[in-house]
């Protein structure tokens, strides 16, 4: 019986092929409702620190608007920590949530790995029964007193058990098929996990340079106001030399841009989750305000500090640092600068933290760092400046504005900067500052 050998050969593949793709199944005493409403109850909670966060970051947005002062950096700095740490609380919350998101994934997969096993138990039963028919002595059995009915009811049942091994090969390869989706999903969330414990490990820095920041700020104005506003005035003297000395130096540098080597279309990804678009490329009203050049060379987003920021498209770090470093409250202050494969270069500046190192290469979507307030910044928000790559460049160059400092960071010929609006998904007004 060639029919049923072939079955048997299909059949042991088949197992083998389910037995790989099973994971170890946690074990667990709640039940699959027991765990819905513990998902439910996180669910609740993300809810209400979202809220919380969205009051934290309306307060800040209205300091911002006030006139700089101590006691509204002070300000500024409590609420940011108090925020960071909701942040924290709703990433742990995530995470809870997940754990248990797994765990109920992996009921279900013991429930298919029970199905799938009664299945080929049911077909093994039937494997057997083939085995008795083909094993009897086919002539004793003709010329016995009932001898041709046996053997066309025996036909029969051949017939019967190859239409049920077929429906049960069919029965199997389905639930093999869910089995293997139920697992898919189960290794996504794991890895949803190991981003929201990386991410949580991240916001806890942040919240730790935040309070050496409002430290360092008591230290240099020892609490008082008068020693903040010279502070204030002797670093915004620096910050408009450094920027001028700058852009003196991108202004006689020479290059001739290659069309042929831009893309065309929208290439790139958004770098952020949501986005709300504060103030776009070139003369703006407030470039003429907040810039000694009364150009503004990028894009600025809103950007809580401690939003995850991501690559646009895939690349290498061409270059990481800090310009406060050189210069404090100039320029990029912390930041990321990504040559793309795809003919252009961008920076992300006013990071609170970097997650990336020079020389790697990195894929659209990664998270690089992590927004803030650092450098030229009246509020914590993304600023991106976009580049043709083949004009782009890291530079170190001494800085007279600063002392003499060494300041390292990219540069641009002026024609080389490009709104990086032309090249991201089809803008909209809702995603423009009102």
């Amino acid at each position: 019986m060639k029919f049923y050998c072939n079955y048997k050969a299909y059949l042991k593949f088949l197992l083998l092929g389910i037995l790989l793709i099973i994971p170890i199944v946690f074990s667990s005493a709640q039940t699959a409702q027991e765990i819905r409403n513990k998902i439910n109850e996180k669910d609740s909670a993300i809810e209400k620190l979202e809220k919380e966060i969205a009051s934290y970051q309306s307060q800040i947005d209205g300091l911002v608007q006030q006139k700089d002062s101590l006691n509204n950096s002070l300000k500024e700095l409590d609420l940011t920590k108090k925020k960071l740490n909701a942040d924290i609380s709703v990433t742990q919350n995530k995470i809870d949530k997940t754990n248990l998101e797994i765990q109920n994934l992996s009921k279900n997969i013991g429930n298919k790995e029970g199905s799938i096993k009664n299945n080929l138990d049911s077909i093994a039963l039937e494997i057997r029964n083939v085995n008795e028919f083909e094993q009897s002595d086919l002539l004793e059995t003709m010329f016995s007193d009932d001898g041709f009915s046996a053997v066309w009811n025996d036909i029969d049942n051949i017939v019967a058990v190859r239409k049920r091994l077929r429906e049960d090969i069919i029965s199997l390869k389905q639930q093999k098929g869910e089995l293997e989706d139920t697992r898919k999903v189960t290794v996504d969330a794991k890895n949803k996990l190991t981003a929201l414990k990386s991410q949580l490990s991240d916001q806890q820095k942040i919240v730790v340079q935040n309070a050496n920041e409002k430290s360092k700020l008591l230290t240099q104005t020892k609490n008082n106001e008068a020693n903040y506003q010279k502070l204030l005035k002797d670093r915004i003297v620096e910050r408009d030399a450094f920027e001028k000395e700058l852009r003196d130096y991108e202004a006689q540098l020479q290059f001739i841009i290659d069309p042929s080597k831009l893309p065309s279309g929208r290439v790139l990804s958004w770098p952020l989750g949501s986005v709300l678009i504060t103030q776009q490329f070139g003369k703006t009203v407030d470039s003429k305000r907040l810039y000694t050049s009364g150009t503004h060379n990028g894009v600025d987003f809103r950007a809580a500090t401690g939003t995850p920021v991501m690559a646009m498209a895939d690349g290498k770090i061409m270059g990481v640092g800090d310009t406060d470093l050189t210069c404090y409250g100039a320029s990029f202050g912390k930041f990321v600068f990504i040559e793309y494969e795809n003919g252009l270069s961008s920076t992300f500046g006013h990071l609170s933290l970097i997650k990336v190192k020079e020389g790697t290469k990195v894929k659209r979507g990664a998270v690089v760092g992590y927004s803030g307030n650092t450098g030229h910044s009246t509020g914590p928000h993304l600023h991106v400046s976009l580049y043709a790559a083949q004009a782009a460049k890291m530079a170190s160059k001494a800085s007279a504005a600063c002392d003499g400092r060494t300041y390292r960071l990219p540069v641009a010929p002026i024609n080389a900067y490009l709104d990086v609006l032309a090249y991201l998904p089809g803008t909209v007004a809702s995603m423009f500052k009102k």
